[in-house]
């Protein structure tokens, strides 16, 4: 903005993006690609007001992401919404791969007891890596935030950082089928 002579608060740009992300995010939903069926799923750590809250992601097993959500709690019901959220935006997975986490194994058999077909669920520390190195491009952003002021920013902003990450990842479907770099994606989406 400075290199075109507007002189714009930061406080204004904060706005302008609580604002905006969440258009963003569901102009993207139509357009995003399906992933695979196999899935590597992890939960990793933010801080909002001083206190740790889980950010539960998955990932293909290519790398592209599956999806996430942003919960208070690490337990059972959070899990469950997860699973509950990734099936419905993404289909049915074959395969659920996740650390030794007893919440993540307990949501993802609840979502079991509902259906004919079952989830295989495979436990692994040493799969999930793809998912442990993809939270490292999030963490990277995050750092250097020192932390959130309150949990609905934090939800939203996560969203458009992990927004941002699809896009940079290709998993925005293109009309054209043409190669489009990470700004003529986002211009696209912005439309």
């Amino acid at each position: 903005m400075s290199e075109r002579a507007v002189s714009v608060d930061h406080s204004t740009v904060h706005r302008w993006t609580i604002k905006l992300l969440p258009a963003l995010g569901k102009a993207f939903g139509p357009r995003e690609k399906k992933v695979g069926r196999s899935w590597r799923m992890d939960e990793t750590y933010i801080k909002v007001k001083g206190k740790w809250k889980y950010l539960y992601r998955a990932v293909e097993k290519a790398g592209d992401t599956v999806d996430f959500l942003f919960r208070a709690k690490r337990d059972k019901a959070a899990a469950r919404r997860y699973f509950e959220k990734a099936i419905s935006g993404n289909g049915v997975p074959q395969t659920v791969t996740f650390d030794t986490s007893g919440a993540n194994v307990a949501g993802l058999n609840a979502i079991n007891a509902d259906r004919e077909v079952q989830i295989k669920i495979r436990q692994s520390k040493y799969v999930n890596n793809v998912v442990e190195q993809d939270h490292r491009a999030i963490k990277r952003i995050v750092r250097p935030m020192l932390g959130f002021k309150s949990f609905r920013c934090a939800r939203i902003i996560l969203g458009g950082i992990e927004l941002m990450h699809m896009i940079a990842k290709g998993q925005m479907k293109s009309d054209d089928g043409r190669y489009r770099s990470v700004a003529e994606q986002f211009y696209d989406l912005a439309k």
